[in-house]
């Protein structure tokens, strides 16, 4: 379970979703102190890997209740997070965490192809859904309609899409309640935030695609819920090869998105 401040993270759904230690001060009457400290909390979280690459951070009122500080206070510690690229923020999706630790699956991920990891997602994603449809509790599906209502009310651009895909997909990962599975998915998200995806999302994903992998994934999403394990597999499928057919389509080195 992920801390901040020495205590665990409560899940997603729970509030609030941090907890502090007792004795550490709420709110501080220094507005620059706390955002100081408000930040040193979010940064030790982030770069300790209690908050991962990708991973949204709650809204601005949430992290205002969970330090007792005002929303500028917190706003003015997100804009330090973000000047330090430890955090990507997003006008209609939110912030999201931006910092990846140096690890051996980096030199992989950099000599990975867009291709190359099409094809690992088909090797590993309809058994993923699979995984998902026989093993999801109510509370997991609630979640993965909350990441498809994410996207779906997003901005159409490729970078609010890209970070929304990936935790999407990555709550797929966590309804098949394998944590193997989980963290190879955590692994394919890492690829995708790699230079040749960078040098070809805006081409990839135009905002027609967007529209029409939202519709793929609120298809996928229906048959998962109603626990329709044929049905959920092929759509899954037959989404990644159509982003297959994409990427030939813009080139050999073009990067896998949806």
């Amino acid at each position: 379970m992920a801390r901040i401040g020495g205590r665990p993270l409560k899940e997603r759904n729970d509030a609030p979703p941090f907890l502090l230690p007792r004795n550490e001060p709420r709110a501080i009457a220094d507005p620059m102190r706390g955002s100081a400290w408000i930040m040193q909390q979010l940064r030790q979280a982030i770069t300790e890997g209690s908050l991962r690459h990708g991973e949204k951070l709650p809204a601005e009122r949430q992290l205002a209740e969970i330090f007792g500080a005002s929303r500028t206070t917190v706003r003015s510690a997100l804009n330090q997070l973000e000047t330090d690229r430890l955090v990507t923020r997003r006008v209609g999706s939110g912030t999201f965490v931006n910092y990846q630790p140096r690890s051996p699956q980096d030199d992989v991920a950099e000599l990975t192809s867009p291709l190359e990891l099409i094809d690992v997602r088909l090797a590993v994603e309809p058994h993923m859904v699979r995984l998902a449809v026989l093993n999801s509790t109510a509370r997991e599906l609630d979640r993965l309609t909350e990441a498809l209502g994410e996207m779906e009310r997003a901005s159409v651009d490729s970078e609010s899409f890209t970070q929304l895909d990936e935790q999407f997909h990555l709550c797929i990962a966590e309804c098949s309640r394998n944590p193997l599975m989980v963290s190879l998915y955590r692994q394919i998200n890492d690829v995708r935030t790699h230079a040749q995806w960078n040098a070809m999302k805006d081409k990839v994903l135009t905002a027609e695609r967007i529209a029409e992998y939202n519709r793929q994934h609120r298809t996928l999403v229906e048959a998962i819920q109603a626990r329709d394990v044929e049905s959920a597999v092929a759509i899954v499928t037959n989404h990644l090869h159509y982003a297959r057919r994409q990427l030939l389509g813009a080139g050999a080195n073009a990067a896998s998105d949806g």
